[in-house]
């Protein structure tokens, strides 16, 4: 029995399950729109790591060299900062080496606390004879005794670029004098929009270097900004400060070294809110792509060290300048004391310096990290309903095993087209969302399938178990698909079962001795069709419903019904001795057996169904079992069961009939035994047979003579109906149309 409450369990479906919760991340994600969580964010980038990993070391195409400020120049030289005239010496050795374009990832924000001229006035004091004023002045005048000077002479004789950097806090230090001046040329594209309206990260002020040293060619900032988890991943091309755009000290390097006098920011042409979206950068026909505060993704080519490193004690000395002939230069450090490492996706220390020569490389190379949005949207909207749906689909009409599988492939498939398509194209998609979403499809449908399988089971087991056999249960629980609740048309057995004259028998008992009689009656018969395959539909009192066919398809359900119901005759036998000697009345009991297409499936109203067939053959059946009075026999068999049965089952044909309400006639059969007969029952029924044919051919004195002959040997109710009929005919002859079916008049 089906109740409602399981009804409407059924009604939400795991594949349902699946599909809400797809229409759930879908609305989710729309929500939130352009506006990813900080916990997407950080998902997205720890996947992007994880493909960082898989890409690899990329060796690095362009000329660009690291001098590096290690651990063995600082041993040697001294501890940082150095005299600016040793630094000096550098930037003149490196420009004699060839150097293309330097670049100083360190700002000297401080006078030179080193340089002799700060000395004199002291020196002075402990001379045993003074110095003349004038001779001391002219001392202090002399460049060689002031080393801000020296390097600032050097670095305006050499192509170069000094670093400084932006405090985006307001301390309260600002000095409207502090103001960086990169040599470049700075446009807006569309150039309707003022500085002030795009979305450059803004600082508060500069710390830059002092004016004796601020003698390169031009300046850049080297300011980087991790993200949440202390990550570099992003670095700005341009910032703003008192609504003027500068350049980064990379940017300044790839302009310089490319030959370019300016720069070209675009500006997003899209809406009208403030303040406008950045899209890029311009270096003459190079457009770098950037995110909208005007920030490179970098492309990392590996771990530290991916660049070629010269160490700065060497540069000093002269060696390997060979090496810096016409390449990038960028002088920084290495050295973990100086504090100048970062974590990046390769390597959670990474000398800061490398990051610049990294973005030079993305310049020059033409292929730093795009993020295209729109497309991302896209793409996880498709995800989402394409591999949402998908996988409920799967997890619930497939195999566990493959629902699995397909699962784990959905999920590495996303991923790796991201790694194939996208990111080895230089093209970041944050796609943690829809694999989250992949993920947790999986979890619930797996989990709801789980909890939904479970209670069909205990359906199946509660429904089933005491009308089919623990076989049949078995099979249902293992393969529930096999089962169908709902209605469909079947070929089918289905046999009804009745105790002859019930009526009086139930009159000579107890209410208490009917029902301890009927319960044990009941339950022997209902054990023969469990044990033979059968469905016990239903107990009309003491008549018996059974269905072969259903719910599990059963390709010898004709069979096993009629097996049943030799079964049932044979057990009513040893009943009937049993109760004999308990006093109890002996039975007879009249089996009806048709086979043909039914419906079969949940009938009744929304408060109370039934598991049931139903159907003209299904009629049949029952009229067949109500036959058995007439030709005195306990089974009866439609043309279609026996038809069903082949040749395994010895049949004895009965008649031609003709039910109630029904003008085709049915032929009926008794079945006597499966297998081969005796052979006098065999010679019995074939001449029952032959005397059955003539009778049908209006032959009705030799039919009526062979009978007459099989019932002197064994007298049965069949013959004596046929004399009846043989006698009735003699004087009452049938009309022309006559086609030997008899016709019931009554059910």
């Amino acid at each position: 029995m089906i109740t409602p409450r399981l009804k409407s369990f059924f009604t939400l479906s795991p594949f349902k399950v699946g599909c809400l919760v797809t229409l759930a991340a879908v609305l989710l994600f729309a929500s939130f729109g352009l506006q990813k969580p900080d916990i997407l964010k950080t998902l997205d980038n720890r996947l992007t790591d994880t493909m960082y990993r898989w890409r690899g070391t990329v060796a690095p195409s362009q000329p660009i060299v690291i001098v590096d400020i290690d651990e063995k120049s600082l041993r040697t030289i001294g501890q940082w900062p150095w005299p600016r005239n040793t630094v000096a010496q550098m930037i003149q050795n490196l420009n004699a080496g060839g150097a293309k374009i330097i670049g100083l990832d360190i700002v000297f924000a401080e006078p030179d606390r080193t340089s002799p001229k700060n000395f004199v006035d002291e020196l002075h004091q402990l001379l045993p004879t003074q110095i003349p004023l004038e001779t001391l002045a002219e001392l202090k005048s002399r460049e060689t005794l002031d080393h801000d000077l020296i390097l600032g002479k050097a670095l305006s004789a050499t192509p170069s670029i000094l670093g400084y950097v932006f405090q985006t806090q307001d301390d309260g230090l600002k000095n409207q004098t502090d103001i960086p001046f990169p040599s470049g040329i700075t446009r807006l594209v569309p150039d309707n929009i003022s500085y002030e309206d795009v979305s450059l990260i803004r600082a508060y002020r500069a710390i830059t270097n002092v004016a004796t040293v601020a003698q390169s060619q031009s300046e850049g900032f080297f300011n980087v900004f991790p993200d949440n988890a202390g990550t570099v991943r992003r670095v700005p091309l341009f910032m703003m400060m008192d609504n003027v755009p500068y350049p980064s000290l990379s940017l300044e390097m790839a302009r310089i070294g490319m030959g370019h006098q300016g720069a070209t920011i675009h500006v997003s042409r899209q809406g009208k809110t403030f303040p406008k979206d950045i899209l890029g950068i311009e270096l003459g026909t190079t457009f770098i792509p950037t995110d909208e505060k005007g920030q490179l993704t970098v492309n990392f080519r590996g771990p530290g060290q991916t660049y070629p490193y010269l160490s700065a004690m060497d540069i000093l000395a002269g060696k390997n300048l060979e090496q810096v002939k016409g390449k990038y230069v960028l002088i920084g450090t290495s050295a973990a004391g100086l504090l100048d490492l970062r974590a990046t996706p390769f390597s959670n220390i990474y000398p800061g310096v490398e990051v610049h020569a990294t973005i030079i490389d993305n310049i020059l190379t033409d292929d730093p990290f795009t993020h295209d949005i729109f497309t991302e949207i896209g793409i996880t909207y498709a995800l989402l309903l394409v591999g949402g749906l998908g996988l409920s689909a799967l997890l619930v009409y497939a195999s566990p095993l493959a629902g699995g599988l397909g699962g784990v492939l959905l999920f590495l498939a996303t991923v790796a087209g991201n790694y194939f398509f996208f990111f080895s194209r230089n093209q970041l998609l944050g796609l943690s969302y829809p694999l989250l979403t992949i993920l947790v499809i999986f979890l619930v449908v797996t989990l709801f399938n789980y909890f939904f399988e479970g209670q069909k089971k205990r359906f199946i087991s509660a429904a089933f178990g005491h009308y089919v056999s623990p076989e049949i249960v078995h099979q249902l629980l293992e393969h529930p698909e096999r089962l169908s609740l709902r209605g469909e048309q079947k070929n089918l057995t289905v046999l009804f079962s009745d105790i002859k004259g019930f009526t009086s028998i139930s009159e000579k008992m107890t209410s208490e001795e009917l029902g301890r009689f009927m319960n044990e009656y009941l339950t022997a018969m209902s054990r023969i069709v469990l044990e033979k395959k059968g469905t016990v539909d239903k107990f009309i009192g003491d008549a018996i419903m059974a269905i072969w066919g259903a719910p599990l398809d059963d390709d010898d359900h004709a069979a096993n019904c009629v097996r049943a119901a030799f079964r049932m005759i044979q057990k009513l036998e040893a009943l009937r001795a049993d109760w004999q000697k308990r006093g109890l009345p002996g039975v007879d009991i009249r089996i009806g057996i048709n086979t043909g297409v039914m419906s079969v499936g949940n009938f009744g109203s929304d408060q109370r169904f039934d598991y049931t067939v139903m159907g003209d053959n299904v009629n049949l059946a029952s009229r067949l079992e109500g036959s058995n009075k007439i030709y005195g026999t306990g089974i009866i068999i439609s043309e279609y069961t026996k038809a069903a049965l082949g040749e395994r089952f010895y049949c004895r044909v009965l008649d031609l009939v003709r039910v109630k309400g029904k003008d085709v006639p049915v032929r009926i059969y008794e079945p006597l035994c499966e297998g081969e007969p005796e052979m006098e029952l065999k010679k019995e029924t074939e001449a029952f047979g032959e005397a059955l044919q003539l009778y049908t051919n209006r032959e009705f004195q030799e039919a009526g003579k062979i009978i007459l002959a099989l019932k002197v040997n064994r007298p049965l109710p069949l013959y004596d109906l046929y004399l009846d009929r043989i006698a009735h005919f003699a004087a009452n002859p049938p009309p022309d149309d006559w086609d030997g079916a008899f016709t019931f008049t009554t059910k």
